[in-house]
């Protein structure tokens, strides 16, 4: 029985998709100056990397935690992107 589920476990896997929440996808960069939509996963710090590109993410957090009046978010909350 052991031997069947450990011959099993290569093809149980998550067929290439992400193994992250419904709804928290990170994909594409974000633009300064629009409003974003948060969704379920989404952090002050997530946010800030997509938005900063190569740059420092540090000070984008700062900002955003100041915009949002603290560091916790809801999904749907509307977001202003400095």
């Amino acid at each position: 029985m052991a031997m069947l589920v450990m011959l099993a476990l290569p093809w149980g896997g998550t067929g290439g998709r992400s193994l992250a929440t419904p709804g928290a996808a990170r994909a594409g960069p974000l633009v300064a100056g629009t409003t974003y939509v948060v969704r379920r996963g989404d952090t002050l710090w997530g946010i800030a990397e997509r938005l900063a590109g190569n740059t420092d993410p540090r000070p984008l957090v700062a900002r955003l935690e100041a915009q949002a009046g603290g560091d916790a978010l809801q999904p749907g909350e509307l977001l202003p992107l400095p």
